[in-house]
Protein backbone atom coordinates (compact mmCIF):
# COMPACT_ATOMS: atom_id res chain seq x y z
CA UNK A 1 0.00 0.00 0.00
CA UNK A 2 1.08 3.58 -0.63
CA UNK A 3 -0.24 7.05 -1.48
CA UNK A 4 0.12 8.08 -5.12
CA UNK A 5 -3.01 10.26 -5.24
CA UNK A 6 -3.73 12.72 -2.44
CA UNK A 7 -7.33 12.63 -1.20
CA UNK A 8 -8.72 15.59 0.75
CA UNK A 9 -10.76 14.93 3.88
CA UNK A 10 -13.79 16.69 2.35
CA UNK A 11 -13.70 14.32 -0.63
CA UNK A 12 -13.48 11.28 1.60
CA UNK A 13 -16.22 12.65 3.87
CA UNK A 14 -18.60 13.07 0.93
CA UNK A 15 -17.87 9.53 -0.25
CA UNK A 16 -18.51 7.97 3.15
CA UNK A 17 -21.80 9.85 3.37
CA UNK A 18 -22.88 8.57 -0.06
CA UNK A 19 -22.07 5.03 1.10
CA UNK A 20 -24.02 5.69 4.34
CA UNK A 21 -21.03 4.64 6.40
CA UNK A 22 -21.20 7.54 8.83
CA UNK A 23 -19.38 10.81 9.49
CA UNK A 24 -15.66 10.81 8.79
CA UNK A 25 -13.50 11.55 11.85
CA UNK A 26 -10.04 10.60 10.56
CA UNK A 27 -8.35 9.93 7.22
CA UNK A 28 -4.84 8.54 7.33
CA UNK A 29 -2.57 7.48 4.45
CA UNK A 30 -1.17 3.96 4.70
CA UNK A 31 2.59 3.43 4.40
CA UNK A 32 4.01 0.38 2.67
CA UNK A 33 3.13 -1.48 -0.51
CA UNK A 34 3.67 -0.37 -4.06
CA UNK A 35 0.49 -0.66 -6.16
CA UNK A 36 -2.46 1.47 -5.04
CA UNK A 37 -3.32 4.54 -2.99
CA UNK A 38 -4.70 3.48 0.40
CA UNK A 39 -6.16 5.31 3.37
CA UNK A 40 -7.63 4.23 6.68
CA UNK A 41 -10.99 6.02 7.03
CA UNK A 42 -12.59 6.15 10.47
CA UNK A 43 -16.23 7.16 10.89
CA UNK A 44 -18.73 7.08 13.74
CA UNK A 45 -19.92 3.73 12.33
CA UNK A 46 -16.58 1.93 12.10
CA UNK A 47 -13.23 1.66 10.37
CA UNK A 48 -12.74 1.21 6.65
CA UNK A 49 -10.05 1.15 3.97
CA UNK A 50 -10.34 3.52 1.02
CA UNK A 51 -8.39 2.42 -2.07
CA UNK A 52 -7.77 4.31 -5.30
CA UNK A 53 -6.49 2.02 -8.04
CA UNK A 54 -3.45 3.32 -9.87
CA UNK A 55 -2.83 0.54 -12.39
CA UNK A 56 -5.89 -1.70 -12.49
CA UNK A 57 -8.69 -0.65 -14.82
CA UNK A 58 -12.42 -0.34 -14.27
CA UNK A 59 -12.86 -3.40 -16.49
CA UNK A 60 -10.53 -5.52 -14.34
CA UNK A 61 -11.68 -4.43 -10.89
CA UNK A 62 -15.13 -6.08 -10.64
CA UNK A 63 -13.37 -9.47 -10.51
CA UNK A 64 -11.49 -8.56 -7.32
CA UNK A 65 -14.34 -6.80 -5.56
CA UNK A 66 -16.96 -9.42 -6.35
CA UNK A 67 -14.52 -12.19 -5.37
CA UNK A 68 -14.07 -10.56 -1.95
CA UNK A 69 -17.83 -10.30 -1.50
CA UNK A 70 -18.29 -13.91 -2.63
CA UNK A 71 -15.72 -15.16 -0.12
CA UNK A 72 -17.09 -13.04 2.71
CA UNK A 73 -20.57 -14.45 2.11
CA UNK A 74 -19.11 -17.96 2.47
CA UNK A 75 -17.47 -17.32 5.81
CA UNK A 76 -13.93 -16.52 4.70
CA UNK A 77 -12.61 -13.55 6.74
CA UNK A 78 -11.92 -11.00 4.01
CA UNK A 79 -12.75 -7.27 3.78
CA UNK A 80 -16.30 -6.78 2.58
CA UNK A 81 -16.65 -4.08 -0.12
CA UNK A 82 -19.41 -1.45 0.08
CA UNK A 83 -21.71 -0.20 -2.67
CA UNK A 84 -23.72 3.03 -2.86
CA UNK A 85 -27.20 2.16 -1.51
CA UNK A 86 -30.41 2.43 -3.53
CA UNK A 87 -28.82 1.98 -6.93
CA UNK A 88 -30.77 -0.14 -9.38
CA UNK A 89 -27.72 -2.28 -10.06
CA UNK A 90 -25.22 -2.79 -7.25
CA UNK A 91 -21.76 -1.49 -8.10
CA UNK A 92 -18.91 -2.11 -5.70
CA UNK A 93 -16.64 -0.02 -7.93
CA UNK A 94 -16.59 3.69 -7.06
CA UNK A 95 -14.90 6.79 -8.52
CA UNK A 96 -12.76 9.34 -6.68
CA UNK A 97 -10.32 11.94 -8.03
CA UNK A 98 -11.01 10.59 -11.52
CA UNK A 99 -9.81 7.10 -10.59
CA UNK A 100 -11.57 3.83 -9.82
CA UNK A 101 -11.93 3.33 -6.09
CA UNK A 102 -13.37 1.02 -3.44
CA UNK A 103 -14.23 1.16 0.24
CA UNK A 104 -13.95 -2.07 2.24
CA UNK A 105 -14.26 -2.98 5.90
CA UNK A 106 -11.08 -2.76 7.95
CA UNK A 107 -10.41 -6.12 9.57
CA UNK A 108 -9.33 -6.45 13.19
CA UNK A 109 -5.95 -7.82 14.20
CA UNK A 110 -2.33 -7.36 13.23
CA UNK A 111 0.21 -9.06 10.99
CA UNK A 112 2.51 -11.72 12.46
CA UNK A 113 5.86 -10.89 10.90
CA UNK A 114 7.70 -13.64 12.83
CA UNK A 115 5.29 -16.54 12.36
CA UNK A 116 5.41 -19.80 14.26
CA UNK A 117 4.42 -23.22 12.95
CA UNK A 118 0.99 -22.57 14.47
CA UNK A 119 0.52 -19.39 12.46
CA UNK A 120 1.58 -21.22 9.30
CA UNK A 121 -0.92 -24.00 10.00
CA UNK A 122 -3.72 -21.46 10.43
CA UNK A 123 -2.86 -19.86 7.08
CA UNK A 124 -2.73 -23.26 5.38
CA UNK A 125 -6.16 -24.19 6.71
CA UNK A 126 -7.76 -20.90 5.68
CA UNK A 127 -6.11 -20.88 2.26
CA UNK A 128 -7.57 -24.33 1.50
CA UNK A 129 -10.98 -23.17 2.71
CA UNK A 130 -10.68 -20.08 0.50
CA UNK A 131 -9.80 -22.14 -2.58
CA UNK A 132 -12.81 -24.41 -2.06
CA UNK A 133 -15.13 -21.49 -1.31
CA UNK A 134 -14.22 -19.83 -4.62
CA UNK A 135 -14.87 -22.88 -6.80
CA UNK A 136 -18.31 -21.61 -7.82
CA UNK A 137 -17.25 -17.99 -8.32
CA UNK A 138 -18.71 -17.08 -11.73
CA UNK A 139 -16.19 -14.51 -12.97
CA UNK A 140 -12.84 -15.34 -14.50
CA UNK A 141 -9.71 -13.26 -14.98
CA UNK A 142 -6.14 -14.47 -15.47
CA UNK A 143 -3.35 -13.91 -12.98
CA UNK A 144 -2.14 -10.59 -14.40
CA UNK A 145 1.33 -11.16 -12.91
CA UNK A 146 1.64 -14.66 -14.29
CA UNK A 147 3.90 -16.19 -16.94
CA UNK A 148 2.85 -13.83 -19.75
CA UNK A 149 3.80 -10.83 -17.60
CA UNK A 150 7.14 -12.44 -16.66
CA UNK A 151 7.96 -12.92 -20.34
CA UNK A 152 7.12 -9.26 -21.06
CA UNK A 153 8.91 -7.80 -18.03
CA UNK A 154 12.20 -9.71 -17.84
CA UNK A 155 13.59 -7.95 -20.97
CA UNK A 156 12.67 -4.60 -19.37
CA UNK A 157 14.58 -5.25 -16.14
CA UNK A 158 17.62 -7.03 -17.64
CA UNK A 159 19.52 -3.78 -18.38
CA UNK A 160 19.37 -2.92 -14.67
CA UNK A 161 20.98 -6.11 -13.28
CA UNK A 162 24.47 -7.57 -13.30
CA UNK A 163 25.50 -10.44 -15.65
CA UNK A 164 25.04 -13.14 -13.02
CA UNK A 165 21.53 -11.95 -12.19
CA UNK A 166 20.67 -11.66 -15.87
CA UNK A 167 21.80 -15.23 -16.49
CA UNK A 168 19.62 -16.49 -13.65
CA UNK A 169 16.59 -14.52 -14.84
CA UNK A 170 16.95 -15.89 -18.37
CA UNK A 171 17.52 -19.50 -17.33
CA UNK A 172 14.69 -19.54 -14.80
CA UNK A 173 12.27 -17.93 -17.22
CA UNK A 174 13.11 -20.60 -19.79
CA UNK A 175 12.57 -23.30 -17.15
CA UNK A 176 9.17 -21.89 -16.18
CA UNK A 177 8.04 -21.71 -19.80
CA UNK A 178 9.02 -25.38 -20.13
CA UNK A 179 7.09 -26.32 -16.98
CA UNK A 180 4.00 -24.40 -18.13
CA UNK A 181 3.97 -26.35 -21.41
CA UNK A 182 3.98 -29.75 -19.65
CA UNK A 183 1.04 -32.13 -19.26
CA UNK A 184 1.55 -32.20 -15.50
CA UNK A 185 1.10 -28.44 -15.30
CA UNK A 186 -2.09 -28.65 -17.39
CA UNK A 187 -3.45 -31.19 -14.86
CA UNK A 188 -3.06 -28.88 -11.87
CA UNK A 189 -6.36 -27.92 -10.15
CA UNK A 190 -7.20 -24.28 -10.81
CA UNK A 191 -9.47 -21.54 -9.56
CA UNK A 192 -9.36 -18.03 -8.10
CA UNK A 193 -6.20 -17.48 -6.02
CA UNK A 194 -4.97 -14.65 -3.82
CA UNK A 195 -1.48 -14.73 -5.41
CA UNK A 196 0.07 -12.34 -2.85
CA UNK A 197 -0.67 -13.88 0.56
CA UNK A 198 2.41 -12.62 2.39
CA UNK A 199 2.76 -12.17 6.14
CA UNK A 200 1.63 -8.57 5.90
CA UNK A 201 -1.60 -9.54 4.10
CA UNK A 202 -2.88 -11.77 6.92
CA UNK A 203 -4.17 -10.66 10.31
CA UNK A 204 -4.22 -12.39 13.69
CA UNK A 205 -5.68 -11.45 17.05
CA UNK A 206 -4.79 -13.36 20.22
CA UNK A 207 -3.53 -16.26 18.10
CA UNK A 208 -6.66 -16.46 15.92
CA UNK A 209 -6.48 -15.79 12.19
CA UNK A 210 -8.85 -12.88 11.62
CA UNK A 211 -8.42 -12.06 7.98
CA UNK A 212 -6.89 -12.25 4.52
CA UNK A 213 -6.76 -8.94 2.67
CA UNK A 214 -5.28 -7.10 -0.34
CA UNK A 215 -6.81 -9.24 -3.10
CA UNK A 216 -5.75 -6.93 -5.92
CA UNK A 217 -3.28 -9.42 -7.43
CA UNK A 218 -5.88 -12.20 -7.44
CA UNK A 219 -6.70 -14.16 -10.58
CA UNK A 220 -7.52 -17.59 -11.88
CA UNK A 221 -4.41 -19.76 -11.76
CA UNK A 222 -3.25 -23.03 -10.25
CA UNK A 223 -3.99 -23.41 -6.55
CA UNK A 224 -0.45 -24.74 -6.29
CA UNK A 225 0.98 -21.35 -7.25
CA UNK A 226 -0.91 -19.80 -4.32
CA UNK A 227 0.55 -22.45 -2.01
CA UNK A 228 4.05 -21.79 -3.36
CA UNK A 229 3.76 -18.02 -2.84
CA UNK A 230 2.78 -18.66 0.78
CA UNK A 231 5.58 -21.16 1.41
CA UNK A 232 8.12 -18.72 -0.03
CA UNK A 233 7.14 -16.09 2.53
CA UNK A 234 5.72 -17.83 5.60
CA UNK A 235 8.15 -20.75 5.59
CA UNK A 236 11.56 -19.28 4.78
CA UNK A 237 14.29 -17.62 6.81
CA UNK A 238 14.09 -13.95 5.87
CA UNK A 239 17.82 -13.34 6.23
CA UNK A 240 18.99 -16.16 3.96
CA UNK A 241 15.90 -17.18 2.00
CA UNK A 242 16.40 -20.76 3.22
CA UNK A 243 13.52 -23.21 3.48
CA UNK A 244 12.11 -23.80 6.98
CA UNK A 245 11.04 -27.45 6.96
CA UNK A 246 9.10 -27.35 10.23
CA UNK A 247 6.92 -24.40 9.28
CA UNK A 248 6.43 -25.75 5.75
CA UNK A 249 5.24 -29.11 7.10
CA UNK A 250 2.76 -27.39 9.41
CA UNK A 251 1.41 -25.29 6.54
CA UNK A 252 1.11 -28.18 4.08
CA UNK A 253 -0.36 -30.65 6.59
CA UNK A 254 -3.02 -28.12 7.59
CA UNK A 255 -3.83 -27.27 3.97
CA UNK A 256 -4.04 -30.94 2.92
CA UNK A 257 -6.34 -31.75 5.85
CA UNK A 258 -8.94 -29.52 4.17
CA UNK A 259 -8.02 -30.14 0.50
CA UNK A 260 -5.62 -33.03 -0.16
CA UNK A 261 -3.03 -32.29 -2.83
CA UNK A 262 -3.25 -34.11 -6.16
CA UNK A 263 -0.31 -36.18 -7.39
CA UNK A 264 0.55 -33.56 -10.04
CA UNK A 265 0.64 -30.89 -7.33
CA UNK A 266 3.10 -32.81 -5.17
CA UNK A 267 5.30 -33.50 -8.20
CA UNK A 268 5.38 -29.88 -9.38
CA UNK A 269 5.56 -28.06 -6.05
CA UNK A 270 9.37 -27.59 -6.22
CA UNK A 271 9.02 -26.03 -9.70
CA UNK A 272 6.19 -23.76 -8.55
CA UNK A 273 8.25 -22.64 -5.55
CA UNK A 274 10.81 -21.45 -8.07
CA UNK A 275 8.02 -19.79 -10.08
CA UNK A 276 6.77 -17.91 -7.03
CA UNK A 277 10.25 -16.65 -6.19
CA UNK A 278 10.83 -15.58 -9.80
CA UNK A 279 7.55 -13.67 -9.97
CA UNK A 280 8.35 -11.51 -6.95
CA UNK A 281 11.98 -11.02 -7.87
CA UNK A 282 10.89 -9.66 -11.27
CA UNK A 283 8.21 -7.38 -9.83
CA UNK A 284 10.51 -5.98 -7.17
CA UNK A 285 13.23 -5.30 -9.73
CA UNK A 286 10.64 -3.49 -11.80
CA UNK A 287 9.41 -1.42 -8.84
CA UNK A 288 12.93 -0.42 -7.79
CA UNK A 289 14.36 0.40 -11.22
CA UNK A 290 11.21 1.80 -12.87
CA UNK A 291 9.48 3.50 -9.92
CA UNK A 292 6.44 5.76 -9.90
CA UNK A 293 6.11 8.94 -7.87
CA UNK A 294 4.18 8.58 -4.62
CA UNK A 295 3.66 10.66 -1.53
CA UNK A 296 4.29 7.57 0.60
CA UNK A 297 6.21 4.75 -1.05
CA UNK A 298 8.64 2.17 0.24
CA UNK A 299 9.72 -0.29 -2.47
CA UNK A 300 10.66 -3.79 -1.37
CA UNK A 301 14.20 -5.15 -1.64
CA UNK A 302 14.43 -7.35 -4.77
CA UNK A 303 17.53 -9.21 -3.55
CA UNK A 304 15.41 -11.09 -0.99
CA UNK A 305 13.60 -13.07 -3.69
CA UNK A 306 16.81 -13.49 -5.65
CA UNK A 307 18.14 -15.32 -2.55
CA UNK A 308 14.93 -17.36 -2.25
CA UNK A 309 15.13 -18.36 -5.92
CA UNK A 310 18.77 -19.38 -5.65
CA UNK A 311 17.91 -21.47 -2.59
CA UNK A 312 15.00 -23.14 -4.42
CA UNK A 313 17.15 -23.94 -7.47
CA UNK A 314 20.09 -25.29 -5.43
CA UNK A 315 18.18 -27.20 -2.74
CA UNK A 316 14.83 -28.62 -3.71
CA UNK A 317 13.10 -29.36 -0.39
CA UNK A 318 11.28 -32.65 0.23
CA UNK A 319 7.69 -31.54 0.73
CA UNK A 320 5.61 -34.65 0.15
Amino acid sequence: MAVFTEVAEDEARDLMRRLRLGELSELRGIHGGIENTNYFATTDQGEFVLTLFERLTSAQLPFYLRLMKHLAQRGIPVPGPHAVPDQKQESLLLQLRGKPAAVVDRLRGHSELAPTAGHCAAVGTMLARMHLAARDFPLTQPNLRGLAWWNETVPVVLPHVDPGQAALLRSELAFQNHVAASSGYAALPRGPIHADLFRDNVLFERGELTGFFDFYFAGVDSWLFDIAVCLNDWCVDLASGAHDASRAKSFLDAYAAVRPLAAAERQLLPALLRAGALRFWISRLWDVHLPRDAALLKPHDPTHFERVLRQRVARQPVLA
